[in-house]
């Protein structure tokens, strides 16, 4: 999974200490099944790092559903669905924001978010940029990061209205749900995404009526069945669900699309399956079908992905060059 030191607080070696100093002698030598209990003894051996107990989350359901001889979306309890609509995340202003969404159409997106969060002038002007280069019917939802105040973001909403926003992420700092509520009267569907990791801070959100969607990360989850699990406590209260994204490469993005398709529901707002796409060369030779509007899920069992060969090569020597074990 794509942690970083900035978002979540973890990167590669911290992921590469803790899972040989804790992960590793809480996991060898027990039992596969259930997962779940494998999930709880990381827990207990290890605070926080949800991101690296998600890599390892997966390697585990893998293994399972393999055994099963069944695609993962089977194992977690699906599939409820085998195609899931995507979105592409967009920056920038002017040359630069052209220059990416020209990019992203050439990949065959049709359906946008825009950051903002930092200036409230520059963030109408980017909007209405995109607005005009895509066209009245093109979905374009806004993502702040949590950057804006509770006055600025409702500034900026209210401003932003025009231009028929499809939804507004994470507009204050995460632990803002009095802040989060009371933007939901704008009309404008709240996404939470910074506000909510793990279930707890789901449940929290739910009581603080503070959101509309909840944008579920299988790395803020810990894991596909987590994700799973928080799914359902979602659909129960009524809220949207949206798959984010912090830039996976094939391995993760699989891992996405297997728990879209395990849920019950999710909403009308495309999915972030899209980390492949950021980058020239993947840690996979053969990843998830998708072609910039959907991903569509396969028949192979487990995660259903190849790892490239030259990586392959490297795990079975035991090699630990850049990192990988």
């Amino acid at each position: 999974m794509s942690g970083t030191l900035l978002w979540s607080g973890e990167d590669s070696a911290t992921a590469e200490h803790v899972i040989g100093r804790a992960l590793v002698p809480a996991l060898i030598g027990q039992p596969l099944v259930p997962v779940a209990a494998l999930e709880a003894r990381m827990d207990r051996a290890l605070a926080g790092n949800p991101f690296t107990k998600a890599g390892v989350s997966i390697a585990l359901w893998d293994a399972y559903a393999k055994a099963l001889d069944v695609p993962l979306a089977v194992a977690l309890g699906g599939p409820m669905r085998t195609e899931v609509a995507i979105k592409c995340s967009l920056s920038g202003n002017g040359g630069r924001l052209r220059a990416g969404l020209a990019r992203a159409q050439e990949s065959g997106f049709r359906a946008f978010k825009i950051k903002i969060g930092l200036d409230v002038d520059s963030d109408v002007e980017r909007m209405a940029e995109l607005r005009a280069l895509v066209g009245p019917d093109t979905m374009i939802g806004l993502d702040a990061n949590g950057g804006y105040s509770r006055a600025d973001a409702r500034r900026a909403g209210e401003r932003l209205l025009e231009f028929g926003p499809a939804f507004f992420e994470q507009p204050v700092a995460p632990a803002d749900l009095v802040g989060m509520r009371d933007l939901r009267g704008l009309g404008i569907p709240v996404v939470g995404d910074e506000t909510v990791f793990g279930s707890e801070d789901l449940m929290a959100a739910i009581r603080a009526d503070a959101l509309d969607v909840v944008s579920l990360y299988v790395g803020k989850s810990g894991g596909p069945g987590r994700a799973v699990t928080m799914g359902r406590i979602a659909h129960a209260a009524g809220v949207d669900i949206v798959i984010g994204s912090n830039g996976e490469l094939g391995v993760g993005a699989a891992a996405q699309l297997h728990v879209a398709c395990a849920l019950e529901a999710l909403g009308a707002i495309p999915s972030d399956i899209i980390g492949a796409a950021y980058y020239d060369s993947d840690v996979v030779r053969i990843g998830i079908d998708t072609d910039g509007v959907r991903a569509r899920l396969g028949d192979a069992p487990g995660l259903g992905v190849v790892l490239d060969d030259h990586l392959s090569a490297r795990l079975r020597d035991g090699s630990s060059e850049q990192g990988v074990r």
